[in-house]
């Protein structure tokens, strides 16, 4: 798999565990990097880690060679907070379409309680050559 370490993957250490036609899952330590001031994980984190679970798994459902997805809209609700560990992405494709494609995006903690659910829709857009 590509190197992230220079991009927001990277610097949220965000790593891809499993990646299979319309699932992913990713996780994501809690820690200074993902904390908000009062040290909890912040709730822009949860929704990089979504946007991204959402982009990687539509970039498996697409011709490569002459197709890309962007994000196109994201929402998220923040069930819980956390402090510290790791929460786990699962991402799911509710939509595939020639134009978009919806994902469902449940983010767990250790202990698979919800922390934030969310729901990514991706433009498929085609490449320039």
């Amino acid at each position: 798999m590509k190197d992230y370490k220079d991009t927001l993957m990277g610097t949220l250490g965000i790593d891809i565990l499993e990646a299979e036609e319309g699932r992913i899952v990713a996780t994501m330590p809690v820690d200074h990097r993902t904390h908000q001031p009062m040290g909890l994980l912040h709730g822009g984190a949860s929704v990089a880690l979504a946007e991204t679970v959402a982009s990687m798994g539509g970039f498996l459902l697409v011709d490569s060679d002459n197709e890309a997805v962007v994000g196109l809209e994201i929402n998220a609700n923040h069930i819980k907070g956390k402090r510290e560990g790791i929460v786990t992405a699962t991402g799911t494709v509710l939509h595939r379409g020639k134009k978009t494609q919806i994902w469902e995006i449940r983010i767990t903690d250790e202990e698979n309680e919800l922390i934030c659910i969310s729901r990514c829709t991706l433009a498929v857009i085609q490449v320039k050559k």
